[in-house]
């Protein structure tokens, strides 16, 4: 086969379909594919993500282009902040001829901590999902991170002669903001209302240092939810939230779960 030939194929999705149904949502799911991330001062993480993206098809037309989808996500070269997503989901609703369309990616993404005692560096990851969605009513952009951090209980340190029982617990925030709120912002009010942050390497001092702070900072799962949500009501860049703690429970063979939810 000659190279012009091979232009002359048939092209099957573009051709009618009598059906008449709207499909909402069409792409390709558990896409994986590397990015990189622009964080908070510019730094830039380099992960890997699973990537949903998915168009709405008209009622006459059979079939939408799958490979476009990848071809627009491996033309996205430069690091991916705010306005990158918006870009990156406005050429792939544009590639696909179409009049929404949503992306969504999940991945793992590091941040640098110090130790509080020692000061010694080490990565934490965080669970991330980035997603963008354009609807007749407008286009919605949302973050979710999930922060892992250490919850002691009030009631096990009040009636115990000695120690408390702690968990931990999973912290999961997802806002749509009107402005960049940045991941590191999100995981940093998860940690900063938990008992206790939890890192990736610790030396004694920081054992010590850690475990006494958590003792002096007794919190529910109930108490983790509505002390973020507090936060995330006074933060004006915050329409809309949703706030999960769910506490591995040390004493118990199930988890301890509380959920906030509010459009501001």
């Amino acid at each position: 086969m000659n190279a012009p030939d091979q232009w002359l194929l048939p092209d099957v999705q573009a051709i009618t379909d009598r059906r008449n149904i709207y499909i909402n949502q069409v792409g390709v799911k558990s896409l994986v594919h590397p990015v990189r991330i622009e964080g908070a001062d510019g730094r830039v993480v380099a992960t890997v993500a699973n990537v949903d993206m998915t168009v709405g098809l008209p009622p006459e037309v059979k079939g939408t282009h799958m490979s476009r989808f990848v071809e627009v996500l491996q033309q996205h070269e430069d690091a991916l902040n705010a306005a990158g997503f918006a870009g990156l989901l406005a050429r792939m609703i544009k590639r696909l001829d179409a009049d929404t369309g949503m992306i969504e990616m999940r991945f793992p993404y590091f941040i640098s901590k110090r130790a509080p005692v020692s000061g010694v560096s080490s990565l934490l990851d965080y669970k991330v999902m980035l997603r963008g969605e354009r609807m007749a009513t407008g286009t919605v952009f949302t973050t979710q991170v999930s922060a892992p951090a250490t919850s002691l209980c009030p009631c096990s340190k009040e009636i115990s002669e000695y120690g408390a029982h702690n968990q931990r617990s999973h912290i999961t925030i997802t806002v749509e903001a009107d402005e960049t709120l940045t991941i590191e912002e999100i995981a940093g009010i998860a940690e900063q209302e938990a008992s206790c942050e939890v890192y990736g390497l610790l030396k004694r001092p920081d054992e010590k240092y850690v475990t006494e702070r958590a003792y002096d900072n007794p919190k529910f799962v109930e108490d983790l939810v509505r002390d973020i949500a507090l936060r995330l009501d006074a933060d004006g860049r915050v329409r809309s939230y949703k706030v999960e703690a769910e506490n591995f429970e040390s004493i118990h063979n199930h988890s301890a779960y509380a959920l906030v939810e509010r459009v501001k």
